[in-house]
């Protein structure tokens, strides 16, 4: 059993990522302490994994911390000898004039920005294996990429018609950290989109999909439920294509791939079929006449959009099947 560690593992993320791992043959989370408060909230799983100080020499870190911890905790663990897998934005986008634009400050380690490799596996899966800083995605991203790369790849989409992502998460997306924006009373039968045109989640699908900035329009909606993020993307087709082309494409991109669903023509994933699952579905509809399509896209916020994923960048890392501890 190979020790990995967990620093962050009492937030959503990271309770996600132990129980995933708990299951894995063939290794052993290890609860990595960071720092003591009177407040800290109480784990939310009750199994007993080995609990070592930041210290600890193991070969693989994961970091389920926002992104001022994993911009100070990641150069000692790296100097350490350790592989970093980062749930956080710290370094997913590739360069620091980007970082400034989003998060309005300067990367402090912009040497470590521009090596992370952005662990996407269905696009990036060969650029894993060997590096010793894998970038895990944001959940939204995850969801816009899987369904608007391969049609862009395959030129289908007009895009000088632009692209709306209209997208909805579950409030365990913002954090354990309370705050009164997801509050039981402020959540509870309401519905409220937030960080509209500068959410951080939309320079990774620009930077993913190749889209420029005004091409996409996201935004971001909070709906009270626990998890899933459901996106509904718009967009005109060059060419007069039906249900049956489009899914082709998406068929033929992800062949190979173990997590993606692909729904039968007019049918669409709803966030039941996805939750604590590994999946991201996705179902098609498209009018001829006016070349207008539809794509719903499905996936767990906690699970394909964190720990999950961050699961399968593991297995890369470290030469186990991508599936492994995940179906």
């Amino acid at each position: 059993m190979i020790p990995v560690g967990i620093v962050g593992f009492s937030g959503y993320s990271g309770a996600e990522l132990v129980s995933i791992l708990l299951r894995h043959p063939h290794v052993e989370p290890v609860l990595l302490e960071h720092r003591e408060t009177e407040d800290r909230p109480r784990p939310i799983y009750y199994r007993g994994p080995r609990r070592l100080p930041l210290s600890a020499k193991l070969p693989l870190v994961f970091l389920a911390t926002p992104p001022e911890v994993s911009l100070e905790l990641t150069p000692a663990f790296l100097d350490s000898g350790a592989q970093v897998i980062d749930l956080s934005g710290a370094f997913r986008l590739g360069t620091g004039e980007n970082y400034r634009r989003w998060y309005k400050e300067e990367h402090p380690r912009p040497e470590l920005l521009a090596e992370a490799v952005y662990g996407l596996p269905e696009f990036y899966r060969d650029s894993i294996p060997g590096k010793r800083l894998i970038s895990n995605p944001g959940c939204y991203p995850t969801a816009a990429n899987l369904a608007l790369r391969p049609l862009l790849e395959a030129g289908v989409i007009d895009r000088e018609s632009g692209i709306v992502c209209d997208a909805k998460s579950g409030v365990s997306g913002a954090g354990r950290k309370p705050s009164l924006k997801t509050s039981f009373v402020e959540v509870t039968e309401n519905f409220s989109a937030y960080s509209v045109l500068e959410h951080r989640h939309v320079p990774e699908i620009l930077r993913t999909s190749g889209l420029e900035e005004g091409e996409l329009s996201f935004t971001a909606q909070l709906i009270p439920i626990e998890r899933g993020i459901l996106e509904t993307i718009y967009f005109r087709l060059n060419d007069a294509l039906n249900d049956h082309n489009v899914l082709d494409i998406y068929l033929h991109r992800f062949l190979n791939d173990h997590f993606l669903r692909i729904y039968p023509a007019g049918q669409f994933p709803d966030l039941r079929a996805v939750a604590r699952t590994n999946f991201c579905d996705i179902g098609v509809r498209v009018d001829e006449a006016t070349r207008r399509a539809v794509v719903v896209v499905a996936i767990d916020n906690l699970v394909k959009g964190a720990a999950g994923m961050a699961v399968q960048n593991m297995n890369l890392a470290l030469g186990f099947p991508e599936t492994m501890g995940l179906l």
